[in-house]
């Protein structure tokens, strides 16, 4: 068994200029946890992520680039969190894609693809060699419903 065999060949996608107002719409409508990023020919640039979403609606504060030990002291409350999603909402979803995101190709073998979403924790791009086409994802989901299936 490969990579091919358990992915889901059309998965949502977003474009670089998308806005993340998109994003949020099809992450909360769908609940997923990431989206592929792809050009207009098809081809695999990065992955956006419910982690970015919470990068931006944090306060500044607690993502300084050291990081503070303690944020209790701010008291944002669920008004502060939407007012700084809606000033960046009109943003390219580029703003945060995460292009570093490890990749398979069709004929990965199942179970390293398998330990590569185990220890990544996110959806697995599936790219074709060579042309850098995503041909799908693999998520939990995908892989938990095809080995009930089995």
């Amino acid at each position: 068994m490969t990579a091919q065999l358990i992915m889901d060949p059309k998965p949502t996608v977003l474009k670089p200029s998308d806005k993340i107002k998109t994003a949020v719409d099809y992450i909360m409508a769908n609940r997923y946890r990431s989206l592929p990023v792809v050009d207009d020919q098809g081809r695999y640039m990065g992955i956006f992520g419910v982690n970015c979403l919470l990068r931006l609606v944090l306060p500044k504060a607690a993502m300084m680039e050291r990081g503070l030990d303690n944020v209790g002291f701010i008291q944002d409350n669920l008004h502060d969190l939407h007012e700084r999603l809606i000033e960046v909402e009109d943003q390219p979803i580029s703003l945060c894609m995460h292009s570093d995101i490890a990749t398979v190709n069709p004929d990965t073998p199942l179970v390293e693809t398998l330990l590569l979403l185990y220890h990544n924790r996110i959806s697995i791009p599936v790219v074709e060699p060579g042309s850098g086409k995503l041909l799908g994802m693999i998520s939990y989901f995908d892989v938990g419903e095809r080995i009930l299936a089995a």
